[in-house]
């Protein structure tokens, strides 16, 4: 089985691809270390800050190995935002039947409500730089794009109002 997580900034990605991956065993491929391995090895011109351009360029690597993985029947967690929303056009349905999907997305009630929670929570899995300029307004904003974008697709959007451990430890245990 392949699990793919996506979702906005700060909703909890790497969090949940870990305890997936304590749970179930499955290795899980973090998009953000594929990204910056690229960036800092020279092979793309792309910055972090390219978001809109990264997908593009990381999805076909992404994909090719998720098709690898179901080949050699193996299971992978993979794990990170730069998944299109339509990406199961690029799956033959032999590859669809093997790959689970999640987009989780928080309210705007429960970001106003845990925003100093969210914040903290940042490095909870690796370490993050610290984001100075980060506001409950940006990943508002951040959240309604991955919301929008895979719900208008008809994707599985998990959407945390409430409680975040609860609803997660859930989602194991579906998934």
């Amino acid at each position: 089985m392949i699990l793919i997580i996506t979702g906005a900034s700060h909703t909890g990605k790497t969090y949940l691809a870990q305890r997936m991956l304590e749970k179930y065993k499955y290795p899980y491929l973090s998009i953000d270390h594929l990204k910056m391995g690229l960036i800092r090895s020279g092979y793309t011109d792309l910055t972090p800050m390219d978001d809109d351009k990264l997908t593009d360029y990381l999805w076909p690597v992404v994909r090719e190995m998720i098709k690898t993985a179901i080949e050699n029947e193996q299971n992978m967690i993979v794990e990170g935002c730069y998944i299109p929303f339509d990406w199961r056009q690029s799956f033959e349905e032999e590859y669809l039947e093997k790959i689970r999907f999640v987009c989780l997305a928080l309210t705007e009630q429960y970001i106003d409500a845990h925003f100093s929670d969210i914040r903290d929570h940042a490095s909870v899995v690796e370490n993050r730089m610290e984001e100075t300029d980060l506001s409950a307004d940006w990943i508002k904003s951040d959240n309604r794009m991955y919301l929008e974008g895979f719900q208008k697709a008809g994707e599985r959007v998990v959407v945390i109002d409430e409680d975040y451990e609860k609803r997660i430890s859930q989602l194991i245990s579906e998934l």
